[in-house]
């Protein structure tokens, strides 16, 4: 009963959004504070994940990664969840915490197996679970297999945060906007752009949309070709709390500039 009854809340909150969407009220027209107030706070490094998720990464790789994080001190590492044993070992006595992605970077397996996979990743040490939505559902409109697939993985992460990947550039304005709600709906903790594995990742546009839609109480992670300290420093003046990125080190020593086809 309670889930239907947040459902069917939701659904009255997509249409005013939606309906604001239409009149152009959903424009924002000055940059959220609540990442930069973040950002002076805990410094650039402490809002950034340090992510490595290609299909070929190996165990060097892994721990390479862990130990630039532990160095540059990141607020995570973000792979896939075959890799948690080793990350959550490498990171066991630092300040950064490993998280794990699921059902990536496709999000069209089973919610069941969505749910199965956060529970086994936690149990193996993560501490986020960043998880890709059901884009062809919400594509199709089917807005409660969305929503379902999302709570049931907040239900399965239990205390631990969890992320819903939009991939936004498979998406429509309009259909930005029915995900967010639907995730903060669902009980997310933080919305996200993109996997990087499909053209185009995140921009100031999505991430002022995104904030706008969720508010001030959600998180909003920007992913997918930030390559520079300038390009992270835009996507926080627009509202983002955390930084998807495998740059992270020239991200925030502000040298050089990253490889393209990065994360």
């Amino acid at each position: 009963m309670a889930h239907q009854t947040a459902f069917a809340s939701v659904g009255l909150a997509i249409d005013q959004l939606l309906s604001s969407l239409k009149s152009g009220g959903l424009a924002v027209q000055t940059p959220s504070a609540s990442g930069k107030t973040l950002l002076e706070k805990e410094g650039l490094a402490r809002m950034i994940d340090h992510t490595l998720l290609k299909p070929d990464a190996t165990a060097t790789d892994i721990r390479k990664l862990c130990e630039e994080a532990c160095a540059y001190k990141f607020a995570t590492v973000c792979v896939n969840s075959s890799w948690i044993p080793l990350a959550a070992e490498l990171l066991r006595d630092s300040q950064t915490q490993p998280i794990a992605v699921v059902g990536f970077p496709l999000g069209a397996c089973l919610t069941s197996a969505k749910a199965f996979e956060t529970k086994e990743a936690i149990h193996l040490g993560a501490r986020e679970i960043d998880m890709v939505l059901q884009i062809g559902a919400l594509k199709d409109g089917n807005h409660a297999a969305v929503f379902e697939d999302i709570q049931q993985v907040v239900a399965a992460a239990g205390p631990i945060l969890v992320k819903v990947i939009l991939e936004t550039a498979l998406l429509s304005q309009e259909q930005k906007v029915v995900a967010c709600a639907l995730a903060k709906a669902a009980g997310a903790a933080f919305v996200k752009t993109s996997t990087g594995f499909v053209p185009g990742g995140a921009t100031v546009e999505d991430i002022s949309l995104m904030r706008q839609v969720v508010g001030p109480t959600l998180g909003v992670k920007a992913s997918g070709g930030i390559r520079s300290h300038t390009d992270a420093i835009k996507m926080i003046e627009a509202g983002a709390t955390r930084i998807g990125a495998s740059a992270s080190i020239t991200i925030v020593t502000q040298t050089g500039a990253a490889q393209a086809g990065q994360y």
